[in-house]
């Protein structure tokens, strides 16, 4: 069966873009979630990820002892392992939009995850409406991130990015949780699609076993900062 080595449910994007897509399209898989301790070379974390991954970071996908690290190279590998899922769109031009928006958001819109590293669990409207008034980067992250989804959703006409639940929707679930839990003042189009995003099966059962998690809260802060 497929591994998957994860972080903190609470504060880890990274792992939870993978995870949502394999629970979501209905992957079997084993979830190994490693506790931080800290980030030191000789700490229990970096000891037990390099078992798996030369990189160092979570998440890792391992499939019959082959190890598959970073979130976009994991999302090929199940693409072209699970072909049925059609975890891409099936369209070809659709697929190279999904492709490029996810790429967007693999790389980009550093302003917001500074201000707003995901913390599921908590409620800090103050701090996203506030960033949004006052820092134009983090602006200027929001309304791109909102004038992508209204483009795409009016072009395929929902529920999700590109019609059906795809790698986009997983990949964006992350900034989803942060407009939730920052309440930054987006549209209703945008407010709508996150509230779609909550209610699928693989972000809700993410969703509740973030808030159930005990093992991290000792390490909150600096897990925080890092992710």
């Amino acid at each position: 069966m497929l591994k998957l080595y994860i972080g903190s449910k609470n504060y880890s994007s990274w792992s939870m873009r993978p995870w949502v897509l394999m629970r979501q399209a209905g992957i079997p898989f084993e979830e190994v979630k490693l506790r931080f301790d800290s980030f030191a070379a000789d700490s229990q974390l970096k000891r037990s990820i390099a078992e798996v991954s030369p990189a160092g970071k979570v998440p890792v996908l391992v499939d019959d002892g082959f190890s598959i690290w970073d979130t976009m190279a994991i999302a090929e590998y199940l693409a072209e392992r699970f072909p049925d899922k059609a975890l891409w769109p099936r369209d070809r031009q659709a697929r190279a939009r999904a492709r490029s928006v996810c790429a967007e958001m693999h790389s980009g819109f550093a302003a917001l995850r500074g201000l707003c590293p995901m913390n599921i669990e908590a409620s800090l409207p103050d701090v996203g409406k506030l960033g949004y008034r006052d820092k134009p980067a983090v602006r200027a992250d929001v309304d791109r991130i909102v004038a992508m989804w209204d483009e795409l959703l009016r072009q395929h006409g929902g529920p999700m990015l590109f019609g059906e639940f795809s790698i986009a929707d997983a990949f964006y679930a992350p900034v989803c949780m942060r407009f939730r839990t920052y309440g930054m003042p987006v549209p209703q189009v945008a407010a709508d699609y996150v509230a779609r995003v909550c209610e699928l099966p693989g972000v809700k059962a993410w969703i509740t076993d973030a808030l159930a998690e005990q093992d991290f809260r000792e390490f909150e802060e600096p897990y925080r900062l890092a992710r």
